[in-house]
């Protein structure tokens, strides 16, 4: 017996003893913030504790750098996750423009306008540095040009591509001169390669391939492509028709990547296919959309994929880098990939061979009864971890807010078409949880590799969609026409008016188009495009003329008749959805029941959910003493050694310090706009920081803000 004590004894001794290492081994390599997402594997985990449970109370800002190019009227947002590189911040502004402050102050170096004062639009989530001796680089994309900037000066690198920038349009293995190739997330670097992914159109007109490429980092030259929609004779060329590779664009990695520099490999995650919701002209699971990616570093050449949705009908992008996570798996420590999902999966998958280390089932899902579609007849459906997001919506998730507004839901619902994750899309309207927003979203989730515990926030918010002939049916008049055009192909990125949002002004970001342009100045943006904003050469002059009579709200004018109501995708793309529309009760709230925004905790050893607990409010419900009823987010979470996940991203425009243990809210801050970004935390001569962005606006369509709200411990009076 005393030598089986003695036994047990040493064994626990050994056991806390690897513990031990592991965390220091931890708690020393994730100190910095210089890559997106804290590190080359994206964790968002921080070593640093002088910040924790016992003092977090105690958190101020120090700092706040205001940006000067906000804009109210269409609102700008700002989604960047700063970086930190030899004490110096390298972040964006809601104008696009790329800012060095000093870490430890906020005091600015330079600045970096690549719009020559006439303001960017659309978004941005950071910045990627690159080093070889003295060369000191910083890597943006700006509309369609990638730029390379002195990280000491600001300035273009003369010697990068064509005066310091390359078109990204160019060396796409095809011509896409007239469409839009840009980026919003940072590339990644290895070694003398910087490789990026990019956002293009969505259709239903012409869109770009979402091939992904590595650039040179000194000169700028495409080093290697990896084709994402298969070329002749690549392998996944037989998922798709043969011409597709011709024509269909999309499936495109937009949210970023993340590294294994040991093992060589690149990760990233793709979105689905142009065009998002008829896939008639792409029959088959579409390879490699919808997936992801491990690809070697150096060559760009496919060591595995695993597809997430087949022929996606959803707009079901991945929308984050996969995760790098080491789990404890039958008494093994395996090197993992964890991949976040709109639809609310956490897939979780051998970082060497892609095999889900838990089981993935194959479930019937419901077929399209569009015609000329074949929607796949099963998808894919992790048995752990369960969903971390709601993927139902029937009478029995109807919001129990109220009793009244529950009614007025539920006569909404009438002749609404309702169920499961999955449910295709269909001329009859139906309600789509999650929808295309997510579930999961760009902000990914964070690893705490001392705990092996994944944190991942949501939004639970229903909306509906249906689909329609993309010919009219009926003679209609231009503006009328200009609505039909607005719903398909510009509601997306610019939503409908938000007429009864409690938590947003009520108005689209285009509302006011017709009091800042004029309507030629309209039909040359429609014509060239502008930052973000792709070209629409391809539509017709009828096409574009509905679209400005519609934004400026025309009155008269004659019907249209059907010989003339020629749309230039209908062809290719016989039927179009309507548009993504909110679906809200009474008050202006969702429509489903709570929780609307969630942060969760999930075990990776096991496949459980720790914990979850609602993220954001609202704040005329809190007002009425109604608990947090969570809100639709945007942006991620950042988990650090002192037990703490901070996060803001919720619509309350608070930012948040969560108990990692528990899911206790902590601490909040209340800001002047939304955090819609993912935070940092770094160290300056001994001190922590943390920072968010409270640029506001975005998706949410809160109140925009020009703020970098940098955050310590009040120092000792």
């Amino acid at each position: 017996m005393p030598i089986q004590g003695s036994s047990a004894a040493a064994g626990l001794w050994l056991f806390w003893l690897a513990v031990n290492a592991a965390v220091t081994d931890a708690r020393e390599n994730f100190r910095g913030w210089e890559v997106y997402g804290g590190d080359p594997a994206g964790t968002k985990y921080s070593a640093l504790d002088q910040i924790n449970r016992t003092n977090v109370h105690r958190l101020k800002p120090v700092w706040i750098y205001h940006c000067d190019d906000m804009r109210l009227q269409p609102a700008s947002t700002i989604e960047c996750n700063p970086i930190v590189v030899d004490g110096v911040m390298f972040l964006t502004t809601p104008g696009l423009k790329v800012v060095a402050l000093e870490a430890a102050t906020g005091r600015s170096r330079w600045a970096f306008d690549p719009w020559n004062g006439q303001g960017g639009r659309g978004v941005n989530r950071g910045v990627t540095y690159w080093s070889s001796g003295e060369d000191r680089r910083i890597f943006f994309v700006a509309g369609n040009n990638l730029c390379a900037l002195n990280a000491t000066n600001g300035l273009l690198i003369s010697t990068f591509g064509s005066g310091g920038k390359v078109d990204l349009r160019e060396g796409m293995d095809r011509d896409v001169f007239f469409l839009s190739v840009t980026a919003t997330s940072p590339g990644i670097v290895y070694n003398d390669l910087l490789i990026l992914g990019s956002v293009v159109g969505e259709g239903p007109n012409p869109a770009a391939p979402g091939h992904i490429r590595a650039f040179d980092a000194r000169t700028g030259n495409r080093r290697w492509i990896f084709h994402t929609i298969p070329h002749p004779g690549e392998f996944g060329y037989e998922t798709w028709p043969s011409n597709a590779w011709k024509t269909v664009g999309g499936a495109n990695c937009w949210g970023g990547m993340t590294l294994d520099p040991r093992r060589g490999l690149v990760f990233a995650g793709t979105g689905s296919a142009s065009y998002d919701h008829w896939g008639g002209n792409r029959i088959g699971a579409n390879l490699f959309a919808n997936c992801v990616l491990a690809l070697k570093a150096d060559t760009g050449e496919r060591v595995w994929h695993f597809q997430v949705v087949h022929h996606d009908l959803w707009d079901y992008d991945i929308p984050c880098p996969p995760n790098l996570v080491t789990v404890e798996h039958d008494g093994r420590k395996l090197d993992a990939v964890a991949q976040v999902t709109k639809v609310g999966h956490l897939f979780l998958l051998h970082r060497e061979t892609g095999k889900p280390l838990f089981p993935v089932e194959e479930r019937p899902v419901p077929k399209s009864e569009i015609p000329g579609e074949q929607s796949w007849p099963t998808q894919p459906f992790p048995v752990k971890p369960p969903p971390f997001a709601q993927q139902r919506f029937t009478e029995a998730e109807v919001t129990d807010l109220s009793a009244g507004t529950r009614a007025f839901v539920l006569e909404k619902l009438k002749g609404v078409r309702t169920g499961d994750v999955f449910t295709p899309t269909g001329i009859r309207p139906s309600v789509a949880l999650p929808q295309f927003n997510g579930g999961g979203e760009w902000g990914g989730g964070a690893f705490d590799p001392e705990t092996r515990l994944f944190y991942v926030n949501a939004s639970n918010e229903a909306e509906w969609i249906s689909m329609a002939p993309s010919a009219p049916q009926t003679e209609m008049t231009l503006v009328e026409l200009g609505e039909m055009i607005y719903g398909t192909v510009c509601s997306a990125c610019h939503g409908f008016e938000k007429a009864n949002n409690p938590a947003a002004p009520s108005f689209a970001s285009l509302r006011t188009v017709k009091e800042r342009l004029t309507k030629q100045q309209v039909l040359e943006l429609l014509e060239t495009g502008r930052n973000q904003m792709p070209s629409f050469v391809t539509f017709s002059v009828m096409e574009k003329r509905a679209v400005v009579a519609f934004l400026f709200q025309e009155t008269g004018g004659d019907r249209i008749s059907l010989k003339d109501l020629k749309l230039s995708w209908a062809q290719e793309i016989p039927f179009v959805a309507t548009g993504h529309h909110e679906f809200r009760d009474s008050d202006g709230f969702p429509a489903n029941k709570r929780p609307w925004g969630t942060l969760t905790a999930i075990n990776l050893d096991g496949g459980d959910i720790r914990w979850q607990a609602p993220l954001g409010t609202y704040r005329a419900l809190e007002a009425k003493g109604i608990s947090p009823t969570g809100t639709f987010n945007i942006g991620g979470p950042l988990v650090t050694a002192g037990g703490l996940v901070f996060i803001g991203a919720a619509m309350d425009e608070r930012f948040h310090a969560f108990d990692k243990a528990t899911g206790e809210l902590l601490w909040e801050f209340q800001m002047d706009a939304g955090g819609y970004a993912t935070p940092a935390t770094y160290e300056s001569n001994g001190r922590q920081y943390v920072i968010v962005a409270a640029g506001g606006g975005g998706k949410p369509q809160t109140k925009p803000g020009n703020a970098y709200y940098c955050f310590a411990l009040a120092r000792d009076q």
